[in-house]
């Protein structure tokens, strides 16, 4: 069961694991959720509650099975098929195969033809990469598929192919050969610093054991050496149908699902002798505890782990029990370490947790990034906070305030359980399955957890964190942007060192509410209200100047998302000289609230789903939170106090600025990196408005310019407020008019033209060179071409999707499938509806340097070809039907309406261009396409970009004709 939890500190991530729904008859076949004398084959052994919504069963020849019906999004079947293989099944000769394999099983099969699974998944409307996939872990692969509109046709069609590619996939040495520069592609794309300290993380923390030396990736001598016999004999023996589960969720009769499932695969036998799994070994006490990596272009990091034995348990409820009493005993660790962090210290960041590895390893992760230099004081100081919650116990308080998180966490778990996706509750089956456990519905975890009201006595919890602490093994990694004389020796002298508990780090309570927060004023009134009717959203003006969007709907129950826009984002920004901009998101939010700093908004946020997050959008600024309906005045409180009452708290300013500085040297890690820092500066023309900022940068940021830059933005106007989800629209009126209409009125700001208009980069001799001090067999191209922007065009750049996304497929298919040169290269479409310019269409990819020509070449064909000839008819409709249905799942939500929206209150003219968006969409001929390639992709506009190796650099790139070019960097 092991339930986990969604966002209980600002500090600490946690996500989801609870599933079920609605209960549904099983068939004659089934192990029947229902019935009292039979467990399903997922709750042997435990004592968990079945979660009945879903019906378990098992064919003849061992392959086990669990199907429910999800509408959510309506129309969608998703489908997950696992196989009990992954890279610790592998010896030592097939390191790699198990990913190999989920490759080749892609590529064709009995029932299909080389590469045409993927084609005909995008006729029945699904997108490659994220409706269709697979992945490999240490203990299984897992082929997964979301399945748009479906119907009993196109289920059949699938799970044809999907039996198809276990069974019988293409083995052939023409497919090996073919697949094999693919593999050795993801390989390289992954290589690099980031790899590097991974493997090096594995090596130590699993000593001993298969673990260390088992990255699913593989090696380059095996994949090498990797042939159609070896790989058919690893077929044979792990792919079996007692070796598979097939999970089918989604809108569709569960009786449907079992029926083709049987149909499909229960003919399936394995042939020849199966697998054995083999013996992951233990952790073990060693005497080589410490290591350390020298990598420049990353920050300095301690990672630690605690090692136990992985064992096998019975998933009882007793067993979660104690599972909730770890979880609350590291939070209250956790809520000290980051305390501490923000008063200033030692460290920068710190955090614990548990995890169950791979079954390998039962461990305590500890991670720490030092402020400076001194990373021993660092690793002192978090040790000493450990030291203190394993000496002392907590106090009532601190346990109560831990509580109140984890029950409000899972209640919310409870509320939005109804409108919970499909594909999320079938990830939910594999991966119990995967760790040996069972689901829970939220609901059978809340009463799990409100029923050990007396389980928490500090005793307890001190006993529990104790345990957490000990293990068989400690171990460190020291990750340092420089050499450290004896690091690895004095890194293993700090872990043996005795360190005295912390005296001073137990986070102090106190009883304070949203009382403490200021009023905003006196509550304003309506002066206008109308219906988009279209829509079913009404549009309010307040007496002050504020407008409202308000869309109540039961999409996602419980769940009401908050959009507060002020001021002129991007736009309000100056086109020729830099600013503080980038500083907003690193500190702006936390910087505190009136009377309150962020302890203070920790405390009275304690228990509720209120929050604020900060973005720039091109015409405004936003502050973003997900809420519930009896949260909702409150957080309305919180942002327009924000907007009213801002603090300026030094704390997080100087925090934000050290990790900056910490980690500005990662930009330069790989060559995908470096694109991002600078690919959107680079592609309008330098624009200050989006430049990363430098160290220079980082280093002239103070609270004062903080403040001086912040304050009148938050002070800025319009104010656009919107509200989509699930609240009674009188209550919600009543909020806003106490806390939005309670605000002063604000005028608009002008906006410049050129502020509007940013600039796609002339034309040049050679290509923009960049250059980046990761792995010397990487590189990174890009070749970019202007389009357009704003909404009187809009139609065009919809049409623009269709074009940029032939482009993406026919690149894939090229440098990918039938070159091997590249794992992921892709087209992107961008239109800036908000701006008069600045849209791009970009073809890019990762590869070697010495692909780069390469590279160029089949850009170049691709766009001649779109410009010399129309389309297919079965080419568009494989481009069309996956953008129809992609619009189809995603307006069943409510983000895709509020992103569609944003700014309508002001600008009309979003309403009226909503209304032909589909069609812009899916209605166009090819001869259409073949008209927007003639007019985009001239050769005479395109702008390249290349980002090389640090060797590689022959002269600085100053962006004159005399500049060398790519092909002639990478030539010499």
């Amino acid at each position: 069961m092991k339930p986990t939890f969604p966002r209980l500190t600002p500090y600490l991530s946690l996500f989801f694991l609870l599933i079920g729904l609605l209960a549904m008859p099983g068939t004659a076949n089934a192990q029947d959720a229902k019935s009292d004398d039979i467990l399903p084959w997922l709750y042997k052994n435990s004592d968990v509650p079945v979660d009945k919504s879903w019906t378990f069963g098992e064919l003849d020849n061992g392959m086990r099975y669990a199907v429910k019906h999800n509408g959510v999004p309506p129309g969608q079947v998703s489908i997950r098929l696992r196989i009990d293989v992954g890279s610790l099944m592998e010896t030592d000769e097939e390191q790699g195969f198990a990913h190999f394999m989920e490759h080749l099983t892609f590529r064709g099969s009995a029932h299909v033809p080389d590469g045409e699974a993927k084609r005909v998944w995008q006729r029945l409307g699904a997108t490659f990469g994220s409706d269709s996939n697979a992945e490999t872990t240490p203990t299984q692969t897992v082929y997964k598929l979301d399945l748009p509109n479906a119907s009993r046709t196109s289920l059949d069609e699938s799970l044809k192919i999907l039996s198809g590619m276990v069974r019988s996939p293409g083995l052939s040495i023409t497919a090996v050969n073919a697949e094999r520069p693919v593999v050795l592609a993801e390989l390289r794309e992954r290589a690099g610093p980031q790899s590097k300290v991974q493997n090096a993380t594995r090596e130590l923390f699993f000593a001993g054991q298969l673990m260390a030396n088992r990255a699913p990736i593989g090696t380059p001598e095996t994949l090498s050496a990797a042939t159609p016999q070896m790989l058919q004999l690893f077929h044979q023996r792990w792919y079996r149908p007692e070796q598979a589960v097939i999970v089918i969720a989604g809108d569709g009769d569960p009786a449907l699902f079992e029926e083709l499932l049987n149909k499909h695969f229960s003919q399936w036998q394995g042939k020849g002798e199966a697998g054995t799994i083999p013996d992951f070994g233990q952790p073990r006490d060693i005497s080589d505890i410490s290591q350390l990596v020298v990598e420049p272009t990353l920050p300095r990091f301690i990672s630690m782990v605690i090692a136990r034995p992985w064992e096998q348990v019975a998933d009882t409820i007793v067993y979660n029990q104690q599972i909730l009493i770890d979880l609350l005993a590291l939070q209250l660790i956790n809520r000290r370490l980051e305390a501490r962090a923000r008063a200033g210290g030692s460290y920068l960041q710190a955090s614990v947790g548990q995890d169950d590895v791979s079954r390998s390893i039962d461990g305590t992760f500890i991670s720490i990034i030092p402020l400076g230099d001194d990373w021993e004081a660092a690793l002192k100081d978090v040790r000493a906070v450990i030291a203190d919650a394993t000496t002392i116990a907590p106090s009532e308080p601190d346990i109560a305030r831990e509580i109140t998180e984890f029950d409000a966490a899972l209640a919310i778990g409870v509320e939005s359980y109804q409108t919970e996706a499909a594909r999320q509750q079938a990830d939910n089956i594999i991966n119990a399955v995967d760790i040996h456990e069972t689901v829970a519905t939220p609901q059978v975890a809340l009463d799990v957890f409100r029923a050990m009201r007396d389980l928490y006595p500090p005793e307890r919890l001190l006993d529990s964190t104790r345990k957490l602490f000990t293990g068989v093994s400690t171990r460190a990694l020291l990750t340092s942007p420089d050499a450290i004389e004896d690091g690895k020796v004095r890194l293993a002298q700090a872990l043996r060192r005795t360190v005295d508990a912390a005296s001073d780090v137990r986070v102090t309570q106190s009883d304070i509410g949203f009382e403490s927060l200021k009023k905003i004023g006196k509550k304003g009134r309506v002066k206008s209200s109308r219906k988009i009717e279209r829509f079913d959203v009404e549009q309010l003006e307040l007496a002050n100047g504020v407008r409202v969007l308000l869309f109540p709907n039961t999409a996602e129950r419980n769940k009401i998302m908050v959009n507060v826009r002020f001021g002129n984002g991007y736009s309000g920004l100056s086109p020729h000289q830099e600013s503080l901009a980038w500083s907003g998101a690193m500190a702006l939010m936390a910087s505190g609230v009136g009377d309150l700093g962020q302890e203070d908004l920790d405390k009275i946020t304690t228990g509720r789903r209120i929050g604020m997050g900060f973005g720039i959008d091109n015409d405004a600024f936003e502050i973003t939170a997900d809420t519930r309906p009896s949260d909702l005045q409150d957080q309305l409180h919180l942002i327009a106090a924000k907007l009213a009452f801002p603090r300026w708290d030094a704390a997080p300013v100087i925090r934000s600025k050290a990790a900056s500085l910490i980690s500005y040297d990662s930009f330069l890690a790989s060559p995908q990196a470096v694109m991002e820092r600078d690919l959107e500066w680079l592609v309008r023309g330098k624009d200050p408005r989006w430049k990363t900022p430098d160290k220079e940068d980082f280093d002239q940021l103070t609270v004062k310019n903080f403040r001086q830059f912040w304050e009148p933005i938050l002070a800025s106007g319009p104010i656009e407020l919107m509200l989509f989800g699930d609240f009674d629209r009188e209550q919600a009126v009543e909020s806003i008019l106490k806390t939005f209409g309670a605000l002063k009125s604000r005028k608009p700001q002008a906006v410049s033209s050129d502020a509007k208009s940013p600039r796609f980069p002339a034309p040049q001799s050679g290509p923009e060179i960049l250059f980046h001090k990761g792995d010397d067999a990487r590189a990174a191209a890009m070749v970019a071409w202007p389009t357009g922007g704003g909404l009187e065009d809009v139609r065009e750049s919809r049409k623009l999707e269709v074009l940029a996304s032939i482009f993406n497929d026919r690149l894939f298919e090229i440098l990918r499938s039938q070159q091997g040169a590249s794992y992921s290269p892709q087209v992107i479409n961008s239109w800036p509806v908000e701006f008069e310019s600045g849209g791009y269409i970009g073809a890019q990819s990762q590869l070697t340097p010495d692909n780069i020509d390469r590279f160029d070449n089949v850009v170049a064909s691709i766009a001649t070809d779109l410009r010399e000839k129309p389309v297919s008819a079965d080419e568009l409709q494989r481009v069309v039907e996956p953008l129809r249905q992609l619009i189809a799942r995603a307006s069943s939500g409510n983000s895709f309406w509020m992103s569609q929206m944003e700014g309508a209150s002001f600008n009309p003219q979003k309403f009226v261009a909503l209304q032909s968006l589909l069609s812009d969409y899916t209605v166009i001929t090819p001869e259409e396409v073949q008209a927007l390639a003639v007019k985009y992709l001239d050769d005479k506009k395109k702008w390249k970009l290349v980002v090389l190796p640090e060797s590689s650099r022959l002269a600085a790139n100053d962006n004159d004709p005399a500049a060398p070019s790519a092909e002639a960097a990478v030539s010499n």
